[in-house]
């Protein structure tokens, strides 16, 4: 398989757990023996595996083996917080290198607005608002960072604030950048997600801040989600950890809207339009 071992042939545990995870998403449905064979270990330890995968949400039982769960279902956040992991972080690099000093900032749900937070926790001088309480928690550390927060009914899982009272929320602000996330972006660009309320706050955001940054990592694309809403082309920048389809890449230089990829491939990106929102 191309991975490091330990020593005795099979991976360890939590590689083995991220490569059982990979596998399902490239070639779905994975049989507990198959699985067994594949990375040489007992039927019992990738039972085990898989409990701890699914109990995480990251993965749904099925007689036998194990799938992933049902397309337009999101996963529950502790398993979003672990997945992809990396990507996101890296991602979080990128936007923390392009936010100045003294910045007023919104920040949307969702785990990658998330780490761009903790990228951020150690920036002077910002003005942070946000329905994230994740990205708050992360923020407070440094008590330089001023921070508001959306009021309303917390979900308790997600610890973000998506409804009732929370609608008006980024309306009561103007800020210089916005960072916000997607549940998936489809083929023609539209952007996704899991509730209208979601929904609602995202495009709230979008339209008063001066820069929109979005955040997303190369499993969004072609991801499905139930509740459309606004365009990846409505953004000044996008971040992403992995080159985007080609049909994404050229609407996105046609609108003018910056892509930056990790590592950094100037050769996508198109300069900013300067749009204010």
């Amino acid at each position: 398989m191309g991975q490091e071992t330990d020593g005795t042939g099979m991976l360890p545990a939590d590689d083995r757990a991220r490569a059982i995870v990979d596998l399902v998403r490239r070639e779905g449905f994975q049989a507990i023996d198959g699985l067994a064979g594949r990375f040489g270990v007992t039927p019992q330890t990738i039972r085990r595996d898989v409990n701890l995968l699914c109990d995480r949400g990251l993965l749904r039982r099925r007689h036998g083996g194990v799938e992933l769960p049902p397309d337009g279902e999101n996963l529950a956040y502790p398993a979003r917080q672990v997945l992809n992991i990396e990507a996101k972080r890296l991602i979080a690099q990128l936007v923390a290198a392009e936010v100045p000093e003294n910045a007023s900032l919104f920040f949307g749900i969702g785990t990658t607005p998330e780490q761009c937070a903790l990228a951020l926790a150690d920036h002077p001088g910002l003005r942070v608002m946000t329905n994230n309480l994740n990205v708050a928690i992360a923020l407070s550390r440094n008590p330089a960072c001023e921070i508001t927060i959306a009021g309303g009914r917390l979900r308790n899982l997600d610890r973000d604030v998506v409804a009732g009272e929370a609608h008006g929320f980024f309306g009561r602000f103007s800020v210089d950048i916005g960072i916000y996330g997607v549940g998936g972006v489809a083929d023609d660009g539209t952007l996704l997600d899991f509730s209208v309320d979601e929904v609602h706050m995202r495009e709230s955001l979008v339209r008063h801040c001066r820069q929109r940054f979005l955040v997303l990592d190369h499993s969004k694309f072609g991801r499905g989600a139930t509740v459309r809403g606004g365009r990846i082309t409505e953004a000044t920048a996008v971040f992403t950890d992995r080159p985007v389809p080609d049909a994404i890449a050229a609407m996105l230089r046609a609108a003018g809207v910056r892509l930056v990829v990790w590592p950094d491939d100037s050769s996508n990106a198109a300069q900013p339009t300067g749009r204010r929102g």
